[in-house]
């Protein structure tokens, strides 16, 4: 399991993220978890939900890892 520090970071850093660098990052999510959303849906997300939807990738993950 990843430090709460690790996490604090990782959370931190996608705050910081432009829209197109999250929906990036989604899109190229390699993890257990498999992420399938289309570019269009992407695009029509606010930053807010596709900070959740990428924050709440990296939390699982790190929780499996």
């Amino acid at each position: 399991m990843a430090s709460s520090n690790s996490i604090e970071q990782q959370m931190t850093s996608i705050c910081s993220l432009s829209k197109a660098e999250i929906i990036r990052r989604i899109i190229n999510f390699e993890g257990r978890l498999k992420l399938d959303f289309s570019q269009g849906y992407l695009n029509s997300q606010s930053i807010d939900k596709l900070r959740h939807i990428l924050a709440a990738a990296v939390i699982t993950f790190s929780k499996s890892a």
